[in-house]
């Protein structure tokens, strides 16, 4: 995410932020932060594995499409 800024612009950010969040609630803004990355991805991770989940075995087996007639 922060790989194509310069040192100088990082910092830049950093000055920004500090003045935006004060000193005293910055350290309370970056643990929202970090909460809130790791939310995002335990859900993302939730739903990444949802989706590749395999059938259980225990599931019924698929019908027939066409099912037998029955004589009588």
């Amino acid at each position: 995410m922060l790989g194509n800024l310069s040192g100088s612009e990082i910092l830049i950010l950093m000055l920004i932020v500090l003045l935006v969040f004060g000193a005293n609630r910055l350290p309370e803004a970056g643990r929202a932060v970090g909460k809130g990355l790791r939310e995002f991805k335990r859900a993302l991770s939730d739903a990444e594995n949802s989706i590749h989940r395999l059938p259980s075995e225990d599931a019924e087996p698929p019908r027939d499409a066409k099912p037998k007639r029955l004589v009588e």
